[in-house]
């Protein structure tokens, strides 16, 4: 799979998929030389596409022990795992990523911030994308949000309702 390693930019395909995900993992390195790897989630589509080589998200307040923040202030390179689990597809990132704070890049800030989203922001992290590939999907295990799941269920719903309205008919003859 290294092999297969893109470079020259995402294509439609990862601009889409990178659209719906709603969760990803960062793997950064600190002054240990050690990985630390920190889960970021948001709103479907909160991981907004800036070009063809760059990807942006607004970082709320979490848990305030700001390593990944640090870590990247040392050494910017990182690496993402954007993983769907209802298409068991695994998008894996290789980036330079760089802390800009919302004052001083406001219209980076409109372009990155997710619609209706009600956590603080205390700056944006951008990924500026040296190579990505897609890992194979063959481990991973379908999970589904409640949401996606209503949205699976809503014609079988709706069909149990209008053979309950047909009941509720027939019973009244």
């Amino acid at each position: 799979m290294e092999k297969r390693t893109f470079v020259d930019g995402l294509t439609e395909y990862e601009i889409d998929f990178i659209n719906q995900i709603d969760s990803f993992y960062i793997a950064s390195f600190g002054e240990n030389q050690y990985p630390y790897i920190q889960h970021r989630g948001g709103p479907k589509g909160f991981i907004k596409v800036i070009d063809d080589t760059s990807i942006g998200i607004v970082d709320f307040t979490g848990n305030r022990q700001y390593i990944t923040a640090a870590n990247i202030s040392k050494n910017p390179n990182v690496s993402l795992i954007l993983l769907s689990y209802p298409l068991k597809a695994r998008l894996k990132i290789y980036a330079k990523a760089e802390v800009v704070e919302i004052g001083k890049n406001p219209g980076l800030y409109e372009l990155l911030k997710p619609e209706r989203y009600k956590n603080k922001p205390e700056w944006m992290l951008t990924f500026r994308i040296s190579a990505y590939d897609w890992n194979c999907p063959q481990h991973i295990v379908p999970k589904y949000t409640l949401e996606e799941i209503e949205e699976l269920l809503k014609p079988q719903k709706e069909y149990i309702e209008q053979l309950e309205q047909e009941i509720k008919k027939l019973k009244a003859i």
